[in-house]
């Protein structure tokens, strides 16, 4: 499975998170289960870290918001948001700018053209901060 293949799937499965009480690895275990998923190490870590660090994660994302708020965001583009962050701060092998256009282009797939540019504005602007901050 490619990075951007595995990518999608942890997509999904927090998408789904966003619908369903159970624990990330419950939601994972019954996608394998009914072969609607591969297992695949960076997607599970993606997934459940994006859920273990969730409250975070929103915060950064809030703090981006510019006119908005978390509740009008829609939930395809908070979950690729929260992926996209997650990949930014905690991931350290994948390039910033590889995260975002991948959020992006996840968001013109699952979305649409308003959502991608939403996307890419947050988390353009996530990035602008992490670069002043580590200066």
């Amino acid at each position: 499975m490619t990075r951007r293949e595995a990518r999608e799937q942890a997509f999904l499965l927090i998408f789904e998170k966003s619908f369903r009480p159970e624990s990330m690895e419950e939601i994972i275990q019954d996608a394998v289960e009914a072969r609607a998923i591969r297992e695949d190490a960076f997607s599970k870590e993606v997934a459940c870290g994006v859920y273990d660090k969730s409250g975070e994660l929103d915060g950064i994302i809030e703090a981006h918001l510019i006119n908005w708020e978390k509740k009008r965001v829609s939930r395809v583009a908070l979950s690729l948001l929260r992926m996209a962050v997650y990949e930014m701060k905690y991931i350290s092998d994948v390039p910033v700018s590889v995260s975002i256009n991948e959020a992006v282009e996840l968001a013109k797939k699952y979305a649409g053209e308003e959502d991608s540019a939403f996307v890419n504005g947050v988390l353009g602007s996530v990035a602008r901060q992490q670069q002043e901050a580590a200066r």
